[in-house]
């Protein structure tokens, strides 16, 4: 099984495809393709921005854990 890239690569293909998306957008010859191209930028961007959120969460957890520790430890003292 295929392993995840690291979040910052992932983003750099997702700016990559922003990129493509505004050059087909230029290029559009009608409504439907520069519709469609809105369509597909708005998920290019909403996969970029779930995961800027799962980075902010992994770091909310790695902070809560070392509060259960902290805690833990006090109260073994």
């Amino acid at each position: 099984m295929k392993k995840h890239l690291p979040s910052e690569e992932m983003k750099k293909d997702l700016d990559n495809l922003l990129s493509k998306l505004n050059a087909m957008e230029i290029v559009a010859k009608d409504e439907f393709q520069t519709n469609t191209v809105k369509v597909l930028r708005a998920l290019v961007e909403g996969q970029i921005h779930s995961i800027n959120e799962f980075e902010h969460l992994k770091k909310a957890i790695d902070l809560l854990t070392l509060q259960l520790f902290d805690v833990q430890n006090k109260t073994r003292s």
